[in-house]
């Protein structure tokens, strides 16, 4: 009886050790995939603003908007949305600064666009499913990779391994036919040093706005193998997107007439009740009666179906890291990305010319302007390399890191269709190409030392090379010499970015630190094409001014960040769209944002939780000079007018936001409410009341209830109104102005983004 009393006992004795054994191996795996992009993130100790963004967080919100959305409530955010309900063409701004000023890697690997330096989140669909998590730097923040940070950095991790086999499905439903299916699987760890994981995603909304469909597909598929002092992993996502336009957005006399709804892009005709044709122009007030009288009598909009943008990218990095000792480690990784995609519209009444097309003779008449559907394509590249060695001993934490990359990128167009066109026409032919190519290389040394009683140096030295080339001819055209524009472009920049700053650590719960940084940044591609080419975009410097104070126990957080940002050749947002609904931006001279950020939250045992932050700030342009472009009474164009209107605020650059959650959770239940208020923006730089974009106040409420099943690790099931109050608002938009025959008969103009009033989704959450 002993013996067989003594065999249990043994193999429980035996199966302990395996168990520790192996859990000593997973702890050293995890603490060696944690430190992987250690050298381009803040600490505790780095005098930097800060958000921390974890996995769990993530999920929470993760269902079915787009990842800026997601990140809607750190500190100075604000969200805009084309199609009105978070999917599809999302931007976020953080200081007031666009997406073009913010830097985002993955892993370390650079994610902006090389050329206009925004990510088009709608070309990552659903990657916050794949996201471990991830760290939101306000201000220059520390040097990293990629495009130059003045506003904000965001720096994400990938690849949450699980030690155990597992499988997850995430769905969602709702308003606008709105839908998510999230597929996740893993292998767990296999032999104690091999890991696989995958994701396929499909996101689907007809939005909010008329005709705002959006598809988007998505993969993400990570392998990996772990020892004890090393881990390797490739990693391969991709996007997949069709999305109807709507980046015209709607002027008020338009949402008056045709709805809040209406979006103006693909419009073709208005066909009356007995099948006839008309074409008033909507971008007009005469016309927009015009379209309203037809609409009356029993007539209805005709668009084009296929305004559509398609763009497929794949990514693909290799990662390294490698523990030497317990001081030094190696981080290096390898990156290629392939782009190709293209977006079809009609237009109408568009010159023959500017095609490269001859006019022809319709019934005795020259025919020099006409309908018809072009579509512009881009095939490109970016690949590169990446590295960090770190260095951790004692009081002293080093990292000296950098980056290579370069970018191949070509711009095409075609015309496809002409209406009544007799002449010949080749869907096929180009009638504009051009070759963008560049390089990027920085390198970068930073330190923090411990000077001791909690108090702690940090030091920061980038330098950064850049050059970049176009060459070709362009798709707009040149009236002066009655041709495409032509792009002759060769640029060089040397940046040199130093940082600097000390952190107090006082006592365990209160912490003061302040930093000096200098910033520069290149221009961007739509920089040049956008303005004159005899007049170059120059590029941006700042000096970045910190200075903050944090509380923190168990159960309160309390935060204060004073900063200023002193901007020289800032390339400020001028409220205007080019033709295809890109912003368009300025040099300024001397401009600034300067202001404090608040931040709070309370946790308490009983499930409360209560998290707010606060900006309250001042962005200002110092003696702005608007050029005010006019025309006579036969649209012939007259020259510029110089208008020099003193300090004024810088565009889409509110002066207060607010940021509220309450939240509660018990045992399975979790209710939050999360609320946001953003003053009033103008949407130009010349502090015109016609140009402003009304504050808002917004509103959702996400309840949600988790309990288990056999076979089934968790069930959650639960449901999202977003805007519960059913705000009327817009959260974007653009604003122009020209003048009449003299500078005293000016006419304003605005468009704005409409976002949805009170919708659902329903969410269902699988985990085994």
């Amino acid at each position: 009886m002993k013996r067989h009393a003594m065999v249990p006992c043994l193999l429980m004795a035996a199966l302990s050790v395996c168990a520790q054994t192996h859990e000593r191996d997973s702890l050293r795996i995890i603490n060696l995939d944690e430190v992987e992009i250690i050298s381009t993130r803040a600490t505790g100790t780095t005098p930097v603003a800060f958000t921390n963004v974890g996995k769990e967080q993530l999920k929470k919100q993760n269902f079915g908007q787009d990842l800026p959305y997601l990140l809607s409530m750190i500190p100075s955010a604000i969200t805009t949305s084309d199609a009105g309900a978070g999917i599809g063409y999302t931007t976020l701004r953080v200081r007031g600064t666009d997406g073009t000023r913010i830097n985002v890697t993955a892993n370390g690997i650079p994610i902006n666009d090389a050329e206009s330096h925004t990510v088009f989140w709608v070309n990552l669909p659903d990657f916050a499913s794949s996201v471990k998590d991830m760290q939101v730097q306000r201000g220059a923040g520390t040097s990293t990779n990629g495009a130059g940070a003045f506003g904000a950095s965001i720096n994400m991790q990938t690849g949450d391994f699980s030690l155990k086999p597992y499988a997850e499905f995430n769905g969602s439903y709702g308003s606008f036919n709105t839908h998510k299916e999230t597929v996740k699987a893993g292998t767990g760890l296999i032999d104690g040093h091999w890991s696989f994981d995958a994701r396929l995603s499909n996101i689907s909304t007809d939005g909010y706005l008329d005709r705002a469909e959006v598809g988007l597909n998505s993969y993400y598929l990570q392998g990996g193998y772990y020892n004890d002092n090393t881990s390797v992993k490739l990693i391969t996502f991709a996007g997949k997107e069709r999305t109807y336009h709507a980046w015209n957005y709607a002027t008020k006399a338009q949402m008056e007439a045709f709805g809040r709804r209406f979006n103006s892009c693909g419009y073709m005709y208005v066909a009356d009740k007995n099948g006839g044709i008309h074409q008033p122009d909507i971008d007009y007030d005469y016309g927009i009666e015009e379209a309203g009288e037809l609409l009356k009598d029993g007539g209805n909009f005709h668009y084009y179906d296929d305004q559509t943008d398609n763009y497929v990218q794949k990514n693909y990095q290799l990662l390294v890291n490698h523990n030497f000792n317990t001081r030094w480690n190696l981080n290096v990784g390898l990156h290629y990305t392939k782009g190709d995609g293209y977006y079809q519209e009609y237009k109408d009444g568009r010159k023959l010319v500017e095609y490269g097309l001859k006019p022809y003779e319709l019934a005795g008449e020259t025919v020099k302007k006409s309908d018809l559907i072009r579509k512009k394509g881009m095939d490109n590249w970016f690949g590169g390399g990446i590295f960090s060695v770190n260095y951790n001993h004692n009081r002293l934490h080093a990292s000296l890191g950098g980056a290579l990359n370069r970018y191949d990128g070509d711009h095409f167009g075609k015309v496809l269709w002409v209406k009544n066109y007799l002449g010949s026409l080749d869907p096929d032919r180009d009638y504009y190409r051009n070759n963008a190519t560049k390089n990027d290389g920085n390198i970068y040394l930073k330190a923090n030392y411990e000077l001791g009683k909690g108090l702690s140096a940090y030091a920061d030295m980038q330098y950064r090379h850049i050059t970049y080339k176009m060459n070709g001819e362009n798709d707009k055209w040149n009236s002066a010499v009655h041709a495409l524009q032509h792009l002759d472009i060769d640029e060089k920049f040397d940046f040199f970015n130093p940082k600097a700053g000390l952190s107090w650590q006082i006592n365990r719960n209160h912490r003061l630190y302040g930093s000096f940084s200098v910033a520069h940044k290149e221009p961007t591609r739509n920089n040049y094409t956008d303005g004159l080419l005899t007049d170059p975009p120059k590029a941006e410097r700042l000096f970045d001014y910190e200075l903050g104070y944090t509380f923190s126990n168990s159960w309160l957080h309390l935060g204060a960040n004073f900063y200023y940002m002193d901007y020289k050749d800032q390339l400020v947002l001028t409220g205007e769209l080019n033709e295809i609904g890109e912003a368009v931006a300025a040099n300024v001279p001397d401009s600034y944002r300067m202001g404090i950020e608040l931040t709070g939250g309370l946790k308490l045992s009983c499930g409360f939780q209560w998290d707010i932050n606060a900006t309250l700030s001042r962005n200002r342009i110092k003696n702005f000079v608007e050029t005010l472009y006019g025309y006579d009474e036969d649209w012939n164009e007259l020259p510029g007018v110089k208008i020099d209107h003193g300090t004024t605020h810088i565009a889409f650059s509110p002066d207060f936001i607010l940021s509220n959650r309450f939240g509660y959770a018990y045992k399975g239940l979790e209710v939050s409410l999360q609320s946001q208020y953003v003053s009033k923006q103008y949407m130009s730089n010349m502090d015109i009341e016609d140009h402003l974009l009304d504050a808002y106040f917004v509103s959702n409420l996400n309840l949600a209830y988790t309990f288990k099943l056999p076979k089934l690790k968790s069930v959650t099931i639960g449901c999202t109104v977003y805007n519960l109050f059913n705000e009327e608002y817009e959260n974007n938009g653009w604003a122009s102005s020209d003048y009449t025959n003299s500078p005293e008969r000016r006419n304003n103009y605005t468009g704005y983004a409409a976002q949805a009033g009170t919708n659902v989704l329903g969410h269902l959450s699988l985990n085994f």
